[in-house]
């Protein structure tokens, strides 16, 4: 059988500017998209205080947003790049792409909304949930948030759907929410304010991607799309426009010598 080499590659540009590095079209896209928060993004985390501690006085971090480039993402151009960088719907069955966008509950509307505008005529929303909370501020006075969304977008037929039945013969029902385990930090290293669990990533990609397929993170923030992707022998592409996420992601999260010997791995014929 032939053999290919599994590619993993990250690019400090935004994802508009795709054309110039000739990367193919993805089965699956993944995107983490800015939630909008602003400068309440830090606002019931024990971090907005110096060591966590109220009486301390506010830290560095009050007031701040997590990224530089929240007020500058358009979802309109998003949805335009994830038209064109998905492969085409083919006539078989289970094998049309998909894409999966994270994002704050207030926003699963516009998601879906402007998905419809490119062509994503149909989607339907996926929960994570967690045991713990970032809301600590507020423990004593509110229900906390312990859910992550996220929505699930197609264009007409449904997406490759992976649920064990080729390696079993008979398939597991999946439901609409998944248990967000926090990643091993030995591991997985933390280099980014709202980085996904590497093993929830893994999670998706198995259940959308066959092996040898591609994967594309259109805001890749910390590489963990592409750690995902690599570990399970899938091919990868990402974009990153900020500098420190961005060569943080290379260092830690990509660059280590174990990791990418996994690059160099070679798998059997794809087909």
């Amino acid at each position: 059988m032939a053999e290919k080499e599994i590619k993993c590659e990250l690019y400090r540009d935004n994802f508009q500017n795709y054309k110039r590095y000739n990367i193919p079209k993805a089965q699956l896209v993944i995107a983490d998209i800015p939630y909008r928060i602003g400068v309440d993004a830090y606002a019931s985390n024990p971090v907005w205080y110096k060591d966590g501690d109220n009486k301390n006085g506010e830290s560095k971090l009050a007031k701040k947003s997590f990224f530089k480039t929240d007020e500058t993402f358009r979802i309109a151009e998003f949805m335009h790049f994830c038209s064109k960088m998905l492969i085409k719907e083919p006539k078989e069955r289970n094998k049309a792409p998909a894409m999966i966008v994270f994002c704050s509950f207030e926003q699963i509307p516009t998601v879906i909304e402007y998905g419809k505008k490119y062509g994503f005529m149909k989607s339907y929303p996926i929960f994570f949930i967690k045991n713990y909370s970032a809301q600590v501020l507020k423990a004593n006075m509110k229900i906390v948030g312990a859910t992550e969304h996220a929505v699930v977008l197609y264009r007409d037929k449904l997406p490759k759907f992976n649920n064990g039945k080729k390696e079993t013969g008979k398939g597991k029902m999946i439901f609409n929410w998944f248990e967000w385990r926090r990643d091993n930090s030995k591991k997985y290293p933390k280099v980014h304010p709202t980085q996904k669990p590497v093993g929830v990533l893994k999670e998706l990609i198995e259940i959308f991607t066959d092996k040898g397929d591609v994967v594309i993170d259109p805001v890749a923030g910390s590489g963990a799309t592409l750690r995902a992707a690599l570990e399970l022998g899938r091919n990868s592409y990402g974009f990153e426009i900020e500098k420190d996420f961005y060569e943080n992601a290379l260092e830690k999260m990509l660059n280590k010598n174990d990791i990418w010997e996994l690059s160099q791995l070679t798998i059997d014929n794809f087909n």
